[in-house]
């Protein structure tokens, strides 16, 4: 442990670790994953944020974050922003731009908490359902508000 607060990381490639975290997700197990990449932010950040995931007990809906395997074998986290006809559309909340249809079969995973600059975030607090909610409305003005909130932070 470093220091006794914070465990040590390591590297793991994608490949290797989500086929394990699956087989304990289908033991009911909720899973840790320190986030790696861009896409969800400005709610998640790359190297900072953990998500907790588990595996799909209930139906998915518009505003949920979920991992899928896409076709080529990569795996994703994103937002659903759409359902329809039993596939389902995905985009980060860095992006504009909606990838899918996934199929159910691909989607084996939803994120129960975040835990986002040190503090975890969970269903019914306020950033999580911004995010659910009005961010995924602000889809195609968010680069404008990125623009906008990094002009802001700079002044």
């Amino acid at each position: 442990m470093n220091g006794g607060s914070e465990l040590p990381r390591r590297m793991v490639d994608a490949s290797v670790l989500i086929p394990e975290y699956r087989k304990m997700m289908e033991e009911g197990l909720e899973v840790p994953l320190l986030v790696s990449g861009s896409s969800m932010s400005p709610f998640i950040i790359h190297q900072r944020d953990r998500i907790l995931l588990r595996r799909i007990d209930s139906p998915l809906r518009r505003g949920d974050m979920a991992m899928f395997q896409r076709e080529d074998g990569t795996y994703v986290m994103h937002r659903i922003c759409r359902i329809r006809g039993g596939e389902y559309y995905f985009v980060g909340d860095a992006q504009t731009e909606v990838e899918g249809p996934v199929r159910r079969d691909r989607i084996f995973a939803v994120v129960t908490a975040v835990q986002r600059k040190g503090v975890w975030q969970k269903p019914g607090m306020f950033w999580w359902e911004f995010f659910r909610t009005v961010w995924l409305w602000l889809r195609p003005v968010r680069p404008w508000l990125v623009k906008f909130y990094g002009w802001t932070r700079n002044c």
